[in-house]
């Protein structure tokens, strides 16, 4: 099953989704990794207190970049209700593999 989620995390690395900006974003979030230097940058279009678009540009690992474009993909059409409650477990879920210590923070940039 492990083989699996690595192949979605190298899919989403290679080929992400919504990566780029928004003309006009409601929110922009910038946060960066000091110990490797990754960079995400997520922007977000809101409508009624839904998130109708979402997009994100950045650089870095494997894990950092995929971890974007898999939240991207999950948040759109979901209430910030929902979204407010999201922890670091819920992005874990998404890349579907153990992160040690050292990775953590980089799976954990675009929340």
């Amino acid at each position: 099953m492990d083989q699996l989620y690595r192949e979605a995390i190298l899919d989403h690395y290679r080929y992400p989704r919504h990566k780029g900006h928004l003309d006009d974003p409601d929110v922009s979030y910038h946060d960066h990794n000091p110990f490797c230097g990754d960079e995400i940058t997520l922007e977000l279009n809101i409508e009624d207190g839904v998130v109708v678009d979402a997009a994100f540009d950045g650089r870095g690992c494997a894990i950092s970049q995929a971890s974007a474009s898999m939240m991207t993909e999950e948040i759109i059409g979901k209430p910030l209700e929902e979204l407010r409650g999201w922890t670091k477990d819920d992005i874990l879920e998404l890349l579907g593999i153990e992160i040690g210590p050292v990775r953590l923070k980089c799976a954990l940039l675009p929340l």
